[in-house]
């Protein structure tokens, strides 16, 4: 390597504010828009990187992580016993089988697809095992394999351009599915892959539903993916919301929540933006669409429902940092029942930040804990959850310290 080389953080014994940079750089982000997002002055963060400022404390560590997207706090912080994988979760023991049954394309085979039928029937089984089941990967991992084979088997078997239309939209459904149990695993190739491939079946299937939740989808990727990839994200929301417009003036309930979603989508991106007008505007948007569903109405993919507007409105004051804001609607929220497992799980993580911006860190561990009661598995996957555990298990209040540790002991969030 050249002396002028640019240092590996990975590799070399440098100080925080080196890692910074060096990592800051790689995700091609300026000190400006790190500050920013860090909620201080461009001028402390350059202080930080250029180590005329002593290395923050965990919660900037932990945000400047989140910000990022470094994957283990060693990382950034050149301690080796830091290391703990931050944003993506474990690697679950069906994710072997799952990528081999995505990877797998025979050009030639004797086996004949099931009835059409009995796929689409064990489909909205898995649908209802993802939302049901506490341990939701485990359950929907177990099922997936034999159902991208034999969605796909249901494709290249399909004798009329109608029967070839229906299969690509369960391919189409399968792929949807796959994606949530692939989602915060460590194999992003693989999540793109999936992504892709459910938006080009939805495409040929010429489902207006399956194109909308294809695109929902993989507008998440895109936005998952970090800040750069923000503009990304809502190219792919807005127009699967232009291509549904049409449709919803008579719209059946599937439509309309997806629309809805997507809506909603667009200001969940906006808020991470910290475009306070436009999230809200977007959220009103979408809180109108849930309106005009059955009050008993639950989008199977997407949990879009009435109830779910609460918790979206936890999730948008929490991304723009509002924490009164966010304590408040979480009030408002914990009146509507979230049906879904994994939903419930997710929603009680956004209100454990809202808390904790708010500075309850005692009523945010309790709100991880009712998390970890819905859905263990959606804690375990979840970097908020691990950022707010991590924080509190460094807290000084020793019963905080002691029921953080605990409740990250039994997630398995610290790593061995």
């Amino acid at each position: 390597m050249s002396s002028d080389a640019t240092p590996d953080p990975y590799a070399d014994p440098l100080r925080f504010g080196q890692r910074a940079q060096i990592l800051r750089e790689r995700r091609g982000m300026t000190q400006t828009q790190v500050a920013d997002l860090l909620g201080i002055s461009p001028h402390t963060y350059r202080k930080i990187e250029n180590g005329q400022q002593k290395a923050p404390g965990i919660e900037t560590v932990l945000r400047l992580a989140e910000i990022l997207r470094v994957r283990d706090l060693a990382d950034l912080t050149g301690r080796s016993d830091a290391h703990v994988d931050l944003f993506v979760g474990p690697g679950h023991p069906r994710l072997a089988a799952v990528k081999a049954a995505i990877d797998a394309f025979p050009l030639t085979t004797s086996v004949e697809p099931p009835p059409l039928v009995h796929v689409e029937a064990r489909l909205h089984a898995a649908w209802r095992a993802r939302h049901q089941s506490p341990n939701h990967r485990e359950a929907i991992g177990a099922l997936l394999p034999d159902l991208i084979r034999d969605t796909q088997l249901l494709v290249r078997h399909a004798d009329t351009a109608a029967e070839r239309r229906v299969a690509q939209s369960l391919l189409a459904q399968t792929y949807s599915l796959a994606q949530f149990f692939i989602a915060y695993q460590p194999d992003s190739s693989l999540l793109w892959r999936v992504a892709e491939r459910g938006m080009i079946a939805a495409q040929e299937s010429e489902d207006p539903h399956a194109i909308g939740v294809a695109s929902w989808l993989l507008a998440q990727a895109h936005r998952d993916t970090g800040p750069r990839h923000f503009d990304a994200a809502d190219a792919v929301n807005q127009e699967a919301v232009r291509y549904l417009s049409p449709f919803l003036p008579n719209a059946s309930d599937e439509v309309l929540a997806i629309a809805g979603a997507l809506e909603f989508e667009l200001g969940y991106t906006a808020a991470r933006r910290r475009d306070t007008g436009t999230a809200w505007r977007h959220w009103d948007k979408a809180n109108d669409m849930a309106a005009r569903l059955p009050s008993d109405y639950y989008h199977p993919v997407t949990s879009f429902s009435q109830a779910i507007m609460g918790a979206h409105a936890v999730t948008v004051a929490v991304e723009l940092h509002q924490g009164g804001e966010s304590v408040r609607q979480s009030a408002k929220a914990d009146k509507a029942i979230i049906k879904s497992r994994p939903r419930r799980a997710r929603h009680r993580i956004e209100e454990a930040r809202g808390f904790q911006l708010d500075n309850q860190p005692d009523v945010a561990v309790a709100s991880l804990e009712k998390a970890f009661e819905a859905a263990p598995e959606t804690i375990r996957y979840n970097g908020y959850a691990k950022t707010i555990l991590l924080e509190e298990i460094e807290s000084t209040h020793s019963a905080r310290r002691r029921r953080a540790a605990d409740l990250a002991a039994r997630v398995g969030i610290l790593a061995a």
